[in-house]
């Protein structure tokens, strides 16, 4: 029976978190050990940040035009079927991180990450928002982001592990392999088709007398990056957050080996960030749901550019643990509330192509910032001066949706 709520249902609500949860396992496992392999392995020296950074800004750019495409894509051919496809495209991964020759390899992987993050995430996403009550649409995001950013963390450290154990890229493909074929095997025979839960969503729009006209992606691009101010400020918002998570990526690994940390502890700094990220979210997302989107976005885009600019501040590993905690409760509060509140200006007919929109320009931060950051690191021979670009282009971010959003938001 075609019925909407979480509790209504929960095991298929429950399985595409657990399809959430291995895609940020998936992206989790490039975060720690993967910026340091780019010298150990593949001859990268100190001051060839441009370099470091071509693998974000490959897989920002792949990311985001999955994006883009998915939810257009499987408003005709399914939420299921694309999900498959994600899984299937990153299979060669773990034999690319296994064998690889040159930092090139590295490159083709993320290109592959890519394409399984923009497609699988954005699926598993979409199916629990068509599952969900229109009014659980912050619960259901910060729920999802809990899932994702808590493997997130949790493969950082992991990975971290077990590459001192068994050595990188043993461990990377040993860990790669099999949460890739998990995921693959449990989108192709636990996941169901939510397709007639999205048209009962359109049904019950149409009813309440909420109509839209058929529009195509070209338009809605149009609508969302430049006609719709409400949804410009939102979108410029999460290119704008991509560049913290960019930078954690990057260059955060690198400057904490470069203080003297051991992979294994910079690994621990970095799962702190991600772990609490993710478990604030069941706070932040259903609390959005009662309090209004704006003021969480606002003051979470302040929180995280402050806690980027300490960073270089301060010394110490219990410090930089906290500081890392910081950024990830205002990653929190910002990171599911901006899906929501796109989901709040958006056509239910039109929902997942408008928050594909959205994700194309979140995860166009990923290749944005990390390519201004390798310019700025490569032109000033340093790592100081991307935190300090992140976290003043955050706090100003954060301003703009401030003067965009209406007050009730």
């Amino acid at each position: 029976m075609v019925v909407h709520g979480v509790n209504e249902n929960k095991k298929q609500f429950g399985l595409n978190l657990v399809q959430i949860f291995l895609v940020g396992l998936t992206i989790g496992m490039m975060r720690v050990v993967v910026p340091g392999l780019a010298e150990t392995d593949f001859g990268l020296g100190d001051n060839a940040f441009l370099l470091l950074a071509s693998f974000v800004v490959v897989f920002g750019i792949v990311k985001a035009v999955m994006n883009l495409f998915a939810g257009k894509l499987s408003e005709t051919r399914g939420r299921k079927t694309i999900l498959i496809w994600g899984w299937l495209i990153a299979l060669p991964i773990p034999f690319l991180l296994l064998y690889a020759p040159s930092w090139n390899w590295i490159i083709a992987a993320t290109v592959l990450l890519g394409f399984n993050q923009g497609l699988c995430w954005s699926m598993a996403l979409n199916s629990k928002l068509d599952l969900a009550k229109t009014t659980q649409k912050g619960f259901v995001n910060g729920v999802n982001e809990f899932a994702g950013y808590a493997a997130v963390g949790i493969a950082g450290l992991l990975t971290a592990y077990i590459a001192d154990y068994m050595g990188a890229r043993e461990g990377l493909f040993w860990f790669s392999l099999v949460v890739i074929i998990s995921g693959l095997l449990l989108a192709k025979f636990t996941i169901q088709e939510t397709l007639p839960w999205a048209k009962l969503h359109h049904q019950n729009a149409l009813d309440a007398g909420q109509k839209s006209e058929p529009q195509t992606l070209t338009q809605l691009f149009k609508t969302a990056s430049i006609e719709n101010k409400q949804l410009v400020a939102l979108n410029q918002a999460g290119l704008v957050e991509k560049f913290t998570d960019a930078l954690v990526w990057i260059f955060l690994p690198i400057y904490f080996l470069s203080q003297g940390l051991s992979l294994i502890e910079a690994g621990a700094i970095i799962a702190v960030y991600g772990v609490v990220w993710g478990a604030s979210q069941l706070i932040t997302g259903g609390l959005s749901d009662k309090i209004g989107r704006k003021a969480l976005i606002v003051w979470g885009m302040i929180i995280c550019g402050l806690g980027v600019i300490a960073i270089p501040l301060s010394a110490g590993i219990m410090v930089w643990t906290i500081e890392a905690a910081f950024i990830g409760i205002g990653m929190a509060m910002l990171y599911p509330n901006l899906g929501a509140a796109v989901g709040d200006f958006a056509p239910a007919e039109h929902r997942a192509s408008l928050i594909g929109v959205y994700r194309f320009w979140r995860d166009s931060g990923y290749a944005f910032g990390a390519l201004a950051m390798g310019i700025m690191a490569q032109w000033s021979h340093d790592l100081v001066t991307p935190f300090w670009f992140v976290g003043v282009v955050m706090i100003l971010s954060g301003l703009w949706v401030q003067f965009v959003l209406p007050k009730k938001s």
